[in-house]
């Protein structure tokens, strides 16, 4: 899991030179994860000694700039899997909303990870008959190999905007190690466990590990 949180890190934050800070367009798969990047990353750079300070602003950024364009209740149930059916119904609703905590925290504990890369992506290709995207990239860096990175996005029937919900680093998806993860768990001690692990992440403060980016290179789970 560190090199996913690492790659998200160098990602979001190389992606804040791709172009100056523009509005949302939730329209376009392509533009959103270049736009969410942006906003979420200037305001980053803008709010650095704050940060330094204290890390737990991130927490703050992450919700007010890049959880509002994540589909964080698909996510949730794409994490539970084959058990999302023996989650009891009251039961449920905690789980989604400790799980959006938690993406926020790991968020946050990803941007604790700085360095200074170019990300190129792929061309904008044809979507107006789909309802899921996969927008490549590469992160290039000169002293590093390079890091292949994929983001999910799908698109809400009924509101036709785009959200994304997964990333996947060097064929590592973060919502396939959740939910292995989380797996046994939930196999062995139900839902309730597994919100006890998220709150106890959730309640964990926010580091900036600024030396361990190099966790990116050939560190897998």
């Amino acid at each position: 899991m560190k090199k996913i949180l690492a790659t998200i890190g160098i990602v979001m934050m190389s992606l804040v030179g791709v172009a100056n800070a523009q509005e949302v367009n939730e329209q376009n798969p392509y533009e959103l994860v270049q736009n969410v990047a942006n906003r979420t990353f200037e305001r980053i750079k803008e709010n650095q000694a704050s940060i330094k300070a204290d890390p737990e602003m991130l927490r703050t950024i992450m919700e007010e700039e890049l959880v509002p364009h994540i589909d964080y209740k698909f996510a949730a149930f794409m994490v539970l899997g084959k058990h999302f059916k023996s989650v009891p119904q009251e039961k449920m609703g905690e789980y989604i909303s400790v799980f959006r905590q938690y993406l926020i925290t790991t968020y946050a504990v990803a941007m604790g990870y700085y360095d200074d890369q170019q990300v190129l992506f792929e061309p904008e290709s044809d979507f107006s008959d789909k309802k899921s995207v996969t927008v490549r990239a590469v992160v290039q860096d000169p002293n590093r190999p390079e890091i292949k990175i994929a983001f999910k996005v799908r698109k809400d029937n009924k509101t036709n905007e785009w959200k994304a919900y997964d990333m996947v680093a060097e064929g590592i998806s973060m919502l396939n190690s959740k939910r292995s993860e989380f797996e046994s768990i939930l196999r062995q001690d139900g839902i309730d466990a597994v919100i006890a692990l998220m709150k106890d992440k959730i309640g964990k403060p926010v580091e900036l590990n600024q030396d361990e980016t190099v966790a990116v290179e050939g560190e897998a789970e």
